[in-house]
């Protein structure tokens, strides 16, 4: 158990230390990443297919698909079309610093 790491000591060595460029990398693809997870999973338990979704909240399938599966980036608007129209929920954004 000596050479057991914890996920934050992982990342360091290979990823280097928060706050580097290559660090800031992995974990904005972490946060796109988890916002597609969370966006399938409320599909989900509300019983929408992809398609549903998308006509929903004015966008395409393909879309709802690429999001959900980390494949494009999302703007405010989108996510606010998926969030409010689409599933009926509300958005909220925080900064920390």
């Amino acid at each position: 158990m000596k050479n057991t790491k914890t996920l934050s000591e992982f990342k360091d060595q290979h990823f280097g230390k928060e706050g580097t460029a290559k660090r800031n990398l992995l974990e904005a693809g972490y946060e796109q990443f988890k916002l597609g997870t969370l966006i399938q999973e409320a599909r989900i338990d509300q019983g929408l297919t992809q398609e549903q979704l998308a006509f929903k909240s004015g966008t395409t399938k393909s879309y709802i698909s690429k999001i959900e599966n980390n494949g494009s980036n999302l703007t405010l608007k989108t996510l606010y079309d998926i969030v409010e129209k689409g599933l009926g929920g509300k958005v909220k954004i925080s900064i920390e610093m």
